[in-house]
């Protein structure tokens, strides 16, 4: 089974006796001074991530309700990343990079199975 581990800095490691391995981010690092950011800068972000999203939800086979329900966010959620209207931060764009990397186990952790 594979152990990731979500670093402070939002980082994805995998864990393989007892060392950290990094993965690479399949989600743009947000900026260190967020209230910095130029006008123009959202519309070159959500371009960025809106593939990302939507590219997720499809190689995983799921509709926007589905997998709104398998991340347990509203689908108006789902809908504004995917649209660019909204960039997802915090939790959601760490789940979100997990889900890129493994996204089984992603789901299965989220629906309570565990092998």
């Amino acid at each position: 089974m594979q152990r990731l581990r979500l670093k402070a800095d939002g980082r994805i490691v995998e864990i393989r006796d007892g060392k950290e391995f990094p993965l690479a981010p399949s989600m743009p690092v947000a900026s260190a001074a967020p209230n910095r950011v130029a006008k123009s800068a959202p519309a070159a972000a959500s371009s960025a991530t809106e593939p990302e999203v939507r590219s997720l939800r499809q190689r995983a086979r799921l509709t926007q309700v589905e997998f709104a329900a398998r991340l347990g966010v509203p689908v108006e959620t789902i809908r504004n990343w995917e649209q660019g209207k909204r960039m997802p931060r915090g939790p959601a764009r760490a789940l979100l990079a997990v889900v890129a990397h493994a996204p089984e186990i992603v789901f299965a952790a989220l629906d309570g199975h565990t092998d």
